[in-house]
């Protein structure tokens, strides 16, 4: 193969196996990896889940941040009550980044630990999506339907992660 024309990963590297040569120890770099099975448990579709998630995540903290400013407009909303609801909402962001961010680098990287703070991190995210469907100060059937959609997500990957570990674990 010409220098110019080596596909991506395709270098030769001293104790690869392209080389032939073995790498310090005498063994090769490719046995020293990690796993010795090459069967691949990460989910797709719980990754496909996590990016759907986090896209309608984005989504949702837009919308609600918008209704939240509406309602304080439109109707009496007590000061106090608006803070505790701008407050949750934030808390929710940052759990839902955290949230999608060890589930992705957890099932990708096949380990148990991270998908199982991802997990419980979902139990979080929704409870405070049930706070926004039924315990907000004032719900409007937008936030029944966003917050309804969002815990129903919320259920189907915690579901997934659960037998994503399953299958890391055995």
């Amino acid at each position: 193969m010409a220098e110019g024309t080596r596909a991506c990963g395709a270098e030769r590297l001293p104790g690869s196996r392209r080389t032939g040569r073995a790498g310090p120890g005498g063994k090769m770099a490719a046995a020293r990896r990690g796993r010795a099975s090459s069967a691949v448990l990460s989910s797709i579709s719980l990754q496909v889940l996590f990016c759907l998630s986090g896209a309608y995540y984005a989504l949702y903290f837009l919308a609600t941040l918008l209704m939240i400013t509406y309602k304080s407009q439109v109707f009496s909303y007590p000061h106090p009550y608006l803070v505790l609801d701008l407050t949750l909402l934030l808390l929710m962001g940052i759990l839902e980044v955290t949230r999608l961010y060890l589930g992705t680098k957890g099932n990708l990287t096949e380990a148990e630990v991270p998908l199982a703070i991802s997990l419980a991190l979902t139990a979080g995210g929704a409870l405070l999506s049930t706070y926004f469907l039924l315990w907000q100060t004032l719900v409007l059937r937008a936030d029944s339907i966003l917050s309804a959609t969002l815990l129903a997500l919320h259920g189907l990957e915690a579901i997934l992660q659960l037998v994503a570990i399953a299958a890391f674990v055995s």
